[in-house]
Parts: structure tokens; sequence; C-alpha cells
């Protein structure tokens, strides 16, 4: 999105929620509603069918596309060494699913043959299921009582539906491995703490989420994670800016990123830095679209993240505690699943923005 197609300053809240017609800012700022309607289901009973003294052998994550497939590799990627089962994230039900294993089901299509094949298959072999999906049509009768529901409770965009799978996934995690211990009503608190510093009434220098789609706007964007977990998390955030935003971002490895900042790209010779100096929109036309790489980080990865882009133009590092102004609100690193969750709900309100601007 180039800056001259904006209409709309980002500090201008009253003309920013007017263009807000779809409801994009409430949707963007659900997350934390939705995980507590996880930690709610869960305190009614809703996974009392899949508690065992007997750990799994396997976590198994069926979903084939969207925010519940990135919830999977997601939670696979943060919590896949510290768990006392391995998470196996795949499209379907892979053929060695047994009564030792935990399934989980997600997806927002009941009708989708993959889910219901899967959850079909798991029930018939005894494995402990748990739906993370509508509770109605096929993947209704598949189930026929036999697995644990986390249906949605909270009506929300598909395009921010990421934090209601994290939560679901971890609240299953907390209840088959001891070992996973995450209070989701503070969790639930930190993304609404998170939704409260990107409010459309928060001016630009104060509000993270307008800060990234300033610095965003009008340029060739990159995002890049150096692990598994940010990867995926860029990933989220490239999809995100494509539905909502309607640009295009290149979401790769922080080594592809490096190896071509290495070679030049997002850098300006002294003679650009000169002439973007003394350059005149009116006079000289809009200065070419420039690249800008973002690196999403965990906080205990940023000092070598930090050190592997040291000298190189145009890159922003992206952690949960960045925040530009956290006089009133300190915000606290977490644990990584908690940053990861923070770092998707302020992506989203950024995609937001750069589509709210437009008018």
């Amino acid at each position: 999105m180039s800056a001259l197609h904006a209409t709309i300053d980002f500090d201008d809240a009253e003309n920013l929620l007017a263009a807000d017609r779809g409801g994009l800012l409430r949707a963007a700022s659900m997350a934390g509603a939705q995980v507590r309607a996880i930690a709610s289901a869960v305190d009614e009973g809703a996974l009392e069918s899949i508690a065992d003294d007997q750990p799994p052998r396997t976590v198994v994550w069926v979903a084939g596309r969207g925010n519940a497939e990135t919830a999977g590799s997601t939670l696979a990627a943060a919590l896949g060494y510290s768990t006392g089962a391995p998470i196996v994230v795949v499209p379907q039900a892979p053929p060695w699913i047994g009564a030792l294993d935990v399934v989980i089901i997600a997806g927002d299509d009941p009708g989708d043959p993959a889910l219901v094949g899967a959850a079909a298959t798991a029930v018939r072999r005894g494995a402990r299921v748990v739906l993370v999906a509508p509770f109605e049509g096929p993947l209704r009768d598949a189930t026929a009582g036999r697995a644990a529901v986390l249906e949605p409770r909270v009506p929300v965009l598909d395009d921010f539906g990421l934090a209601r799978y994290l939560a679901a996934g971890l609240a299953v995690l907390q209840v088959i491995d001891p070992g996973v211990r995450l209070d989701l009503a503070t969790l639930a608190d930190e993304l609404d703490q998170e939704a409260l510093r990107n409010s459309a009434a928060r001016e630009l220098f104060t509000n993270p989420a307008k800060t990234l789609a300033d610095r965003m706007s009008g340029r060739t964007v990159v995002m890049a994670g150096d692990n598994a977990a940010t990867l995926a998390l860029a990933r989220h955030g490239g999809a995100i800016m494509l539905r909502i935003a309607h640009q295009a971002v290149a979401t790769v490895c922080l080594a592809d990123a490096v190896a071509a900042l290495h070679t030049g790209l997002g850098g300006l010779s002294d003679a650009d830095r000169e002439a973007a100096l003394f350059h005149d929109e009116e006079i000289d036309g809009p200065l070419p679209e420039r690249v800008r790489t973002f690196v999403l980080t965990l906080a205990d990865e940023r000092a070598v993240v930090a050190a592997r882009v040291a000298g190189f133009d145009g890159v922003d590092i992206v952690g949960a505690e960045d925040v530009p102004d956290v006089s009133d609100t300190p915000v606290q690193s977490g644990r990584p699943e908690q940053q990861l969750a923070m770092l998707a709900v302020r992506l989203e309100m950024a995609a937001t923005y750069m589509r709210l601007v437009r008018g």
C-alpha cells in the first residue's frame, strides 16, 4: 500500500472508526475474549473426557489450512521440545493413530472431509479426541458424543481466529501434560492489554500496531522469523496482511533475509540518502518504494537476532516488549506462547489500520 493512497491519518481516531464499516478493529481486539471463552469451557468440564493419568504417545493436530494449521505449527514449534509427548501437525489422519494418542481436530468447516474422516478414524481406534471446530453437521455425526468439544463461543471473523486455536491447544496440553502450566485467564488479560495499547484512540507514538503499520506503509515488506515458531508467526503476518490490508508481504526464514541483506536488499547508497534528504514530492514526484525487513523475535533470542542483522539498513526487530511508550502499562515478556499470541494481535491490528487509512 503506497502512502499516497492513504486518505486518513493514523491519529484520526474518529475517521478511522467511521471507515471501519466491517467491524475489523473490534474483531481484531477479541483475542482476549476468545481465550477467556476457552478457559470458561474448560472450567465447565469440557475436557474431562480426555483427562488420564497415562500420558499420550503423541498429540496429533489435524488441520488443513488457515489459522487452525498456523496454531498447530506454532504450538508444536514453541512447546514441542518441552512437552511429554511430541506434537505432530498433519492435514489428515495418519494411518498409525491409535488408543495411545490424543487427536485434536481443528478447523472452521464441520463438513471438511479431511476433518470428518480424521475424527471418525480417531474415534473408531479409541484415541482421545478433541474437536476445536463447530460441533455440527458431519463432524458431530462422526464423533457421536465420543469427543471433547471446544467449539467457538465468541463470533469472530475467521481472519482473527488464531487466538482461539492457540488457547484450545494450550488447554488440551495442560490437561494431558502436567508439565505444561499456563493460566489462560492471565493470557486473556495480556491480550486485552495488547488490544488496548493498539486501540484507535491511542496516538501513533504510543501505539505499537499503528507504529508497525506506519513503518510498513509505502514500502515493500519482508517479514522474517529465526525459528519455527516465529517463522509460523511471520507467515500468519503475511496472510493477515494480504487478507486484511491487501498488501503482499514476503515471509521468509531470517537466514534468507540476511543473505539478501548481504547483497544489498534495502540498503541505501550515500547518493540515495542525500537525494532522500532533499526530496520534495511535489517537485520530484514520489520516492520509489523501498524494502523494509521486520524480524519477529522472542525475548530470549533477541540478542542473537540483533547481532545477525547489525549494520544493515531497513531492518526492524519486533518483539512483544517493543512498545513505544509503556510507562503506564509495562510489558512483560512472558512465556514464548504468550509472546507469540501478543505479536499475532499486534500484526492483526496493524493490518487493520493499513486497511482503514485508505478510507
